[in-house]
């Protein structure tokens, strides 16, 4: 529960899944309910469901914790390709039970432009948190051939694919775009070249159970199996560790726990969840 969502036994999903278009990214309403039994149910209602044809397996945000935090309603992170938008239609609470759009979104009344888009140029999203000082958030992307990035998702703000980009071509490693910095486009905060490390889940660490690493941003590592401490100064990341190298296990997900504890998951059929302690 949170101040703008109040204590309820409904849960927002999203889900990306192959459907006849190739990928689809959908939210669901889950609400629990007793059946015959007392046996737990879920009666689901799906809000919204987005072709996107950029989508990898498991290609799906922190949805939730934004748009519970942001207020500002329904949004889309969209990349951008032959005029089209492909995004993720969200919200906050009232506006996520029926996707609608709420009128102060940065394109909202604009011709042409889906009502529903918070800011353009993102790839493909894997992790999300929010910032525990200002609120903000932050985002975990896939490159493709090099270029993952990390940065500070901002209302009405373009962030480059597939026309600015560190990523190169699968294979052949020719350019996709300019590389930037460009007016117009934000640059990510920190980027990842010539090699990907396939970002995924993120956690900013609050807690000092860990001396000198409280405040830093923790991101996952699928192709990396890492995980990796970025330290921050501000908006600027000022460097970055690898953690858990030895493991040679593809890190899906990090968090920190009620009790101040990092938590993380590994991928694979023995994946494990795994608490980090000195």
């Amino acid at each position: 529960a949170s101040q703008l969502f109040p204590i309820r036994t409904g849960v927002f999903v999203a889900v990306t899944g192959p459907s006849g278009s190739g990928k689809d990214t959908l939210i669901a309403y889950a609400r629990e309910r007793l059946g015959p039994g007392d046996d737990v149910l879920f009666a689901r209602r799906v809000i919204t469901r987005t072709a996107n044809p950029a989508a990898e397996d498991h290609d799906v945000m922190d949805a939730v914790a934004f748009a519970a935090a942001e207020a500002a309603g329904a949004l889309a992170l969209s990349w951008q390709a032959n005029g089209l938008s492909y995004g993720l239609p969200l919200g906050t609470d009232d506006a996520m039970r029926d996707g609608s759009a709420p009128t102060d979104n940065p394109f909202a009344g604009r011709a042409g432009a889906a009502p529903e888009v918070w800011s353009l140029g993102h790839r493909n999203i894997q992790g999300a948190a929010l910032h525990p000082g200002t609120g903000e958030l932050w985002a975990s992307e896939h490159g493709p051939q090099g270029g993952d990035e990390v940065n500070v998702v901002r209302r009405g703000l373009n962030y480059g694919w597939p026309l600015v980009t560190y990523g190169r071509n699968y294979g052949s490693g020719t350019r996709i775009g300019e590389e930037g910095p460009k007016p117009g486009f934000e640059p990510p905060l920190h980027h990842w070249v010539p090699t990907s490390i396939a970002p995924s889940g993120m956690a900013f660490l609050t807690s000092d159970r860990y001396p000198g690493w409280q405040g830093s941003l923790f991101v996952g590592a699928l192709r990396g199996m890492a995980l990796v401490r970025l330290t921050l100064d501000g908006d600027r990341i000022s460097g970055e560790e690898r953690l858990l190298t030895t493991l040679g296990k593809r890190i899906r997900d990090v968090r920190q726990g009620p009790d101040g504890w990092l938590y993380v998951v590994t991928e694979g059929g023995d994946g494990e969840v795994l608490r980090l302690q000195p």
